[in-house]
């Protein structure tokens, strides 16, 4: 699909599977590998890209953004620019831990991050307004240049640059949501944002039977 290019145009892409992602463990700024299948997601993510016009492609240093950012380059051959704000939020002394296990060990900590995200610091880490500060002062960088730029990041970091676009507040951040390999198109007029399309996976077909 080819489509007409506004002025700037962000396209927001969450990185492919990681086995961590599978085992449900906090990956925060761990720098974990994409899996079998999350090359295999990338791949497809690439493929649904190779018609649109990018002009820049900007990354976070972390090894699954930045494979999933060359799957994607291989049909545009930029150089791909690293950028070290559009890192995951640092989950701190969570790195690492299984779900169920800090569902055990840390219950009352998960109550007030399901209750409120946006008031919680990850013990260790950063918080949800910490993440969105600097994820944001990024795109209010990379939005000086015109044209379409390619930003390939993570899941909460995605999300907050969503709300602020939106207008929301932090505290409901789980009304966005990326899946791993989606794709979401933001179109910038006079410094406000749009959101065109909304975590697209329709790529993805067929990736579930890859198996890590």
């Amino acid at each position: 699909m080819i489509r007409e290019v506004s002025l700037v145009e962000l396209i927001l892409v969450r990185h492919g599977q990681t086995l961590w992602n599978r085992e449900k463990r906090a990956q925060g700024v761990s720098d974990i590998a994409l899996s079998k299948r999350g090359m295999a997601q990338a791949d497809s993510l690439a493929r649904s890209l190779q018609d649109e016009r990018i002009d820049a492609i900007v990354s976070s240093p972390l090894k699954r953004a930045l494979q999933t950012a060359e799957a994607i380059n291989r049909f545009h051959h930029l150089p791909i620019e690293p950028e070290d704000d559009l890192m995951e939020l640092n989950m701190g002394d969570f790195e690492g831990i299984v779900f169920r296990d800090m569902m055990e060990n840390h219950g009352d900590f998960l109550k007030r991050w399901a209750e409120d995200p946006g008031s919680v610091v990850m013990p260790g880490g950063e918080s949800l307004a910490e993440l969105q500060e600097r994820a944001w002062g990024a795109v209010e960088r990379i939005i000086l240049k015109p044209g379409t730029t390619l930003l390939a990041a993570h899941n909460f970091t995605i999300m907050t640059i969503l709300c602020k676009i939106k207008g929301m507040d932090l505290s409901h951040i789980r009304q966005v949501h990326v899946d791993v390999a989606s794709k979401t198109f933001v179109e910038f007029k006079n410094g406000r944002g749009s959101i065109i399309l909304l975590n697209d996976i329709d790529h993805l077909a067929g990736c579930e039977n890859v198996i890590d």
